[in-house]
Formats: structure tokens, sequence, C-alpha cells
């Protein structure tokens, strides 16, 4: 069993793995589905499996009230400080009017809370912008709905869009890539009306939260075009999300040739979720992190959604050792947690046998509508006029000081 090692000095390893122990303290109420538990439980499993031998781990650096408020507004972040669950019923108009409650509830150490998982995020970027890694993994992080300001759907920052800013003061292109089960909608929000930053979401679409992320939301403005949304029936199994996923991110990396990524990779996507309907293994989940990981640009790994709780420590360990490159033993060894992982004890993630909705004939209009987006709205790079390859100044400059007209990544609220 690996030992937990966590210092700044990032020459040991080209992989950086982003922990707090204090992750595990949180708790968002009873019966919430949401357990920040299951990121402690993660990451006993990949110590357990002696993973971290080949990871250098961090604490992330908590972030200052600046940080949050390069994408979120002041007004938000001076509540999430302030608010805390015995003066909330004081509160009670701010907390309707930032979306606080029942889905997004108040519990101690909120801020703390969104603290630790944005910092890793912001952290894992950042280490990756200077080149003291090509890969930085924060489980803790993924939290997509968060908007400007308000909370949604179980988050309240959104450290995603926190994560692409920071690349974006060094890079010209980002590609924020989501595949958990619900629409990366926070994300997709932040960059509509922006070319440098392209959201490509694969999720379940329909009358399931948050409802957004049709196939003709594809962006505005200079972002025409850079929203690229894949709806999904349920059911998706492996054969149909590796066979999509390979050909709209062949698409994506051909004519944007995105310069960092950052993945979200929810696991509620996964066959048997407590709020999914998708029927993924880890092949077919992992695949997506095997894929990306081949293009050879800076990483971002982050977590998400994952509301089995036995399932989601089996996931992230698998894809951190994909990164790796290594092959699990399906026996799962022993740990602290592993009396969670009965009856059977294994890596497997048993799929169903429930019916996949996306035919074939689906799926190829999607990718056809797709490719015709990207043909007609995405410029290749090579025609674009790309600016001073000089670092990007702080991301908030690019929004209120410019005066290039550059996308505008602190997009008013797109009503749907």
């Amino acid at each position: 069993m690996s030992t937990v090692e966590k210092s700044n000095d990032l020459s040991k390893s080209n992989i950086v793995y982003f922990y707090d122990e204090m992750v595990g303290n949180f708790h968002y109420g009873y019966g919430h589905p949401m357990k920040p538990h299951r990121i402690r439980m993660t990451h006993d499993l990949v110590q357990s499996y002696g993973l971290l031998d080949g990871l250098k781990v961090v604490e992330p650096k908590p972030l200052t009230f600046t940080d949050f408020t390069k994408f979120h507004t002041d007004d938000y972040i001076e509540f999430l400080q302030s608010v805390t669950r015995r003066n909330q019923q004081e509160l009670g108009d701010q907390m309707q009017h930032f979306n606080v409650g029942e889905d997004c509830p108040i519990f101690d150490g909120l801020y703390d809370f969104c603290n630790i998982y944005s910092a890793g995020s912001v952290g894992g970027a950042n280490i990756l912008n200077h080149n003291k890694a090509s890969i930085a993994i924060n489980w803790a992080g993924g939290l997509h709905h968060g908007k400007k300001h308000e909370a949604s759907g179980f988050c309240y920052v959104n450290d995603c869009v926190l994560a692409a800013l920071e690349f974006l003061k060094y890079h010209h292109r980002v590609v924020y890539v989501d595949i958990d089960i619900h629409h990366g909608d926070g994300v997709e929000e932040a960059f509509y009306c922006s070319d440098r930053g392209m959201c490509v979401s694969f999720h379940k679409y329909g009358d399931y939260f948050p409802g957004t992320g049709a196939l003709a939301d594809i962006g505005e403005g200079p972002g025409h075009g850079y929203s690229v949304n894949v709806p999904l029936r349920d059911g998706v199994d492996d054969d149909t999300f590796i066979k999509l996923f390979t050909q709209v991110m062949t698409l994506v990396k051909e004519r944007y040739q995105p310069e960092a990524v950052v993945l979200q990779c929810g696991a509620d996507s996964l066959s048997g979720d407590r709020l999914g309907c998708f029927n993924l293994s880890l092949k077919g989940h992992g695949y997506a992190v095997d894929y990306m990981k081949k293009w050879n640009v800076p990483l971002l790994l982050l977590g998400g959604g994952g509301y089995t709780l036995r399932n989601v420590p089996k996931c992230w360990a698998h894809e951190t050792a994909t990164v790796l490159g290594t092959t699990l033993e399906d026996e799962l060894p022993q740990s602290k947690y592993y009396e969670y992982f009965g009856p059977d004890y294994s890596l497997t993630v048993r799929t169903s046998n429930m019916e996949n909705l996306n035919d074939d004939r689906y799926c190829n209009s999607v990718v056809q509508q797709i490719t015709e987006n990207f043909r007609n709205k995405v410029s290749p790079v090579g025609a674009q006029i790309i600016p001073s390859q000089s670092p990007a100044p702080d991301a908030v400059d690019y929004v209120t000081q410019s005066a290039e007209p550059s996308p505008d990544v602190r997009m008013p609220d797109k009503d749907k």
C-alpha cells in the first residue's frame, strides 16, 4: 500500500493528483444523493491499488475571493462566505435569489467545501500552464452546473469554468469535454459567446435535469458553432458511446485544435447509477480518458456526478490507472471502505439488459448535424487570425478592459 505524500515538489511525476483529506467531512444532509464522502473513498481505493506511487499528490492551495470572482459575481461569493445553517432563515430572500435550498442546501463548512474542490481544479490548470506536469487530476471537482450568480444541481462554485479561465491565461483555445449524464449547462452558458472555449457535452436529453443541451444549441456571437451538444437517449452502451465519442472528438481535434483540455468525468453515466439512465461500463466511460490522454496536450481530469456510492470510486480509480498506463486487478484490494463494495468486491461495474434507445439512425443523424455545424460555423485554425503568443492577462481583463473584440466569457443568462 502506498503512503500519501503531499508536497509542492513536482519533479517526481508527470501526473499531479490533488487531494485534501478534509473533503470527505462535508455533508449535504440526510438523504441527499450528493455525498462528498465518495472522494475520500476514491482516494482510499487509489491508494490501496498502489497508484499513488506513480502520482505527485498535492494538497490544493486555497483560493481567494478574487479567484472566485473571475467568473462568479461578488455578491454571490459574499453570500457563500457568510451564510450558515444558523443564519439561513434570516437570509431567506438571498437564498431564493441565489437558488440555494433543497437541491443546493446550506451545510456546515459550505464555503470551505467550495474552496477545496475548486482549488484543485484551478491549481491543476495552473501547474499545467507552467509545464510542471502533463496531466492533473482533481476528482473532487467537476461541479458543472454552478452559474455566475447562483447555485444549481448540487453545484455552487463552477470549478470547471474557473479552471478553463486559468488555462486561457496561457492558451488561445481550450476545450471542455463533459461525459456526465447531465448536460454541462453552467460551463456552456459561461462560454456560449466565446470561440476560445469550446464546450462538448455528451448527456441525456429530454425530460431530464437540467433540460438544456439540445443539438441546435451551438453558441451565439463569436461563439456561434463552438458549443457542441450530443443529446442522448436512455440506455447508451459502451459501443454506442465509444463510436460517438470518437467521431465527435475527431472533428473537434481536426477543426479546433485545442491547446488544453478539461475533461469532466461524471460517474453518473455508468450503468446502475442512482440518478442515471445510461448503461456504460468502466470500459466505455474510461475510453474517453484514454482517448483524450492520447492528444498529448495539457489534460485536466475532474470528477462530477455519481450517486451509486460503490461505483464512483471504482470509476475514478480505474481512470487514474488509465492515465498511468496500468491495468487494475478486478479483485478489489483490502481498504478502509472495503465493505462498501460487497457482495462481489470486484472492480467491475456490471451493465444491465436495458434497451439502448440510441439506434444507428439516431446517432448518425446527430453526428451528421454536428459535422455540418463544424463545416459551416467553425473556422479551421489555420484560417483564423491568431493573436500574440504572449500570456493572456487575468480573465477579468478580457471581459471588462480589453480593447480587442475578444469573446465575453461572462455571458449574461441565456434563456431556454
